[in-house]
């Protein structure tokens, strides 16, 4: 069954200049799949036009009426004064009001209820149940955890939120309306590590279908069934993942321009050969006659397009001498802001060389970490960096102090250049012609860390840290700032939630948890290997000793006995699991507690399974 149909799709906004121009496509009902394109090619455009947000100009658009359509890129406007709990219940809104009406009957129904009111009770009851309305207190608990919306930010006013914590809690909304069609307007932006890997396992088990927009190759690869790519208004297919993807574009390359290098050898032998033929057919019509006829059956040859390769940028960093052996050391350090730790007895050697990448889940101050290694923190311990370490930095938020001010002159300003090399250094970022003249301040985030990183590989520099590079780049822009970090031969450290490009650079890993900095030296695999490895070793909740089948020895005395101690096992083991209910219901905030105890919860119940089997074997 089709659930999104696309047919010859045109948008433009300004006339003469289409957007999307023929855009055609078909989604079946269950598929993710991934729309990737450069940043502008019109990818959230078709979003809004799918959700009827915007109107196209031309074409058609099909999107099953019978299906509930989500859309995570747009933020609804709440009351004044809704909380984020506020928020993510009113996925509930009409479960609510079911709930909001039997709470008024059994008011009216303590006084004496009526056949009428039972009968409406009941309806009410079963339209709650069905709609899993007894179940939304687990369901919120289980995608805040994933998602690491803390019990403590439930309470706050949605309001005062972060545009990134805004968009993380409108996910969790709009995973709990359970819609039929999800639409994910780069979903990753702004998850930690671990809340990515909870939605990765929540897509693949999700049994609707899925339209998602990511720059996050990793997340890709894991999720999509196939790839749609925008460029140049149309839609090119690929009927796999992210790795698939890149293998069959570059081998469709080969083949059309192997193609093209082919047609042009041909027609390039016809034309010599009907010049000669011409210039012989001069005093010969018959010569002339077959020289024109090769000529016609030249112009009949199918042309294929030239493959364009995509601009790339041609730019390293100016590297500084290093002499030496320790970049930087730390010794004790800690920080806190009043009673909370963000890390404390922090030892640390760096050597030349080394690349390494700082993980931890959002908040745990791995931006703080680096403020404080860079002196722009006050902390307590020592810091000692080598003689000859000159470091650049790419921090997180862009901040431009003069944003007035076009791309060409903040170069002429700022790096007291040439006009000339201030032009080369902008080309060599692919910011050409008139592009030199737009106001810093109404770039996009990706092109002010494409500046700023233009403006830092200027410096002669042997330590590089970059906190989260790749935030608002697409793959293209990714892939550049990869090729220019791979060159680089100084110590690099960064902060990244992007799997792809951790997997790529690091050699050695710390992990900031729990207020300590655990150092790993190896990538990211074996890093992820030795974490499963930890959680697979770690002592799980000591299991009920599995009973042992007994048979009554004979007479029915014996039997009575053993059905009348089975029964108060039993009763002991439902006690048991009333228990680690309400224990599971006070732990909802605690991620690895909850984990935990439902672990413990499924072997209680496994426990209870046996002892009912061997009651119902003893009663027979």
């Amino acid at each position: 069954m089709v659930d999104i149909q696309v047919k010859n799709l045109t948008k433009f906004f300004v006339i003469g200049e289409n957007l999307l121009e023929g855009l055609s496509f078909e989604i079946q009902e269950g598929e993710c799949v991934a729309i990737l394109g450069r940043n502008g090619c019109g990818k959230t455009t078709l979003f809004n036009i799918l959700t009827g947000q915007m109107d196209y100009d031309d074409g058609e658009v099909y999107v099953n009426p019978n299906k509930r359509l989500g859309l995570i890129s747009q933020i609804p406007k709440f009351p004044q004064g809704y909380t984020v709990e506020d928020v993510l219940r009113s996925a509930y809104a009409d479960l609510m009001k079911v709930k909001r009406k039997m709470e008024l009957l059994e008011g009216e129904m303590a006084r004496g209820a009526t056949a009428e009111q039972l009968r409406e009770y009941d309806a009410l009851a079963n339209r709650f149940q069905s709609g899993g309305g007894y179940g939304m207190d687990v369901d919120v608990d289980k995608i805040c955890n994933g998602l690491g919306i803390t019990a403590e930010q439930r309470t706050q006013e949605f309001s005062s939120l972060s545009g990134g914590e805004k968009t993380r809690v409108n996910l969790a909304r709009l995973l709990l309306e359970k819609t039929d069609i999800l639409l994910l307007d780069e979903p990753t932006n702004h998850l930690d590590l671990n809340s990515v890997e909870w939605l990765e396992q929540y897509i693949n088990a999700f049994k609707g279908t899925v339209l998602a927009i990511s720059h996050d190759r990793y997340f890709i690869d894991q999720v999509a069934d196939r790839v749609i790519e925008i460029s140049e208004g149309h839609a090119e297919f690929y009927s796999g993942n992210y790795s698939f993807y890149m293998d069959e574009k570059q081998a469709r390359f080969d083949l059309q321009l192997k193609q093209y290098e082919q047609e042009q050898a041909k027609l390039k032998q016809l034309g010599y050969t009907v010049e000669r033929m011409k210039g012989w057919g001069i005093n010969n019509r018959t010569l002339y006659r077959r020289a024109m006829s090769i000529q016609h059956r030249m112009e009949r040859i199918r042309k294929t397009e030239k493959p364009k390769k995509e601009r790339t940028m041609k730019a390293s960093f100016g590297e500084k001498d290093f002499s030496g052996d320790v970049v930087f050391k730390m010794k004790n350090v800690s920080k806190a802001f009043g009673e909370r730790v963000l890390f404390s007895d922090v030892n640390l050697n760096v050597e030349g060389g080394e690349r390494i990448a700082l993980l931890g889940d959002n908040g745990t101050g791995k931006t703080t970490f680096i403020r404080c290694l860079l002196g722009d923190e006050d902390c307590q311990g020592k810091i000692q960096f080598g003689p000859t370490v000159k470091w650049g930095y790419l921090p997180q938020i862009i901040h431009f102090a003069h944003p007035e001010r076009s791309l060409y002159d903040t170069m002429l300003y700022e790096k007291n250049c040439t006009p000339q090399v201030a032009r080369d250094r902008l080309g060599a970022f692919l910011f050409q012609g008139e592009d030199v003249f737009k106001t810093v301040g109404n770039l996009s985030g990706g092109e002010q860390s494409r500046l700023r990183l233009c403006m830092l590989m200027d410096e002669k520099i042997n330590l590089l840290i970059l906190d989260e590079p790749t935030n608002h780049l697409d793959i293209a822009s990714r892939e550049w700032v990869e090729a220019a970090i791979e060159e680089f031969e100084g110590v690099l450290l960064f902060v990244s939630h992007d799997r792809y490009f951790i997997e790529k650079f690091a050699e050695r890993i710390w992990l900031l948890e729990d207020g300590h900095i655990r150092d790993f030296p190896c990538g990211y695999q074996k890093y992820r290997s030795i974490l499963e490895h930890e959680a697979a070793a770690k002592p799980t909740a000591a299991a009920a000793p599995k009973p042992k089948k007994e048979r009554p020895k004979g007479g029915t005395k014996d039997t009575e006995k053993l059905v009348r101690r089975l029964e108060r096992e039993i009763e002991k083991q439902e006690k048991a699991i009333a228990d680690l209910d309400g224990k599971i219901e006070a732990a909802s905030a605690d991620y690895q507690e909850l984990t935990r105890l439902l672990e413990e919860k499924e072997t209680a119940e496994m426990t209870l399974m046996e002892l009912m089997e061997q009651w119902e074997a003893a009663q027979e």
